[in-house]
């Protein structure tokens, strides 16, 4: 379940309520990345949604 600094990065973004979009522009790649981040996070942590991957980080301390 090693995630990337990226990748926690992105996380956090999404537990703030950020879209693709959005996180995009506040970490300088296009939306398309962050989906196959958002991606590789969600198969990383063997979740189905954005929601379940926030839940799972923040329960083994990925992120707060």
């Amino acid at each position: 379940m090693h995630l990337t600094e990226k990748e926690i990065e992105v996380l956090v973004l999404v537990a703030q309520g950020m879209n693709n979009e959005q996180i995009g522009k506040q970490i300088f790649v296009t939306s398309h990345t962050v989906k196959a981040h958002i991606s590789a996070i969600i198969r990383k942590l063997g979740v189905a949604n954005r929601t379940e991957a926030i839940y799972v980080a923040m329960k083994n301390n990925i992120i707060n």
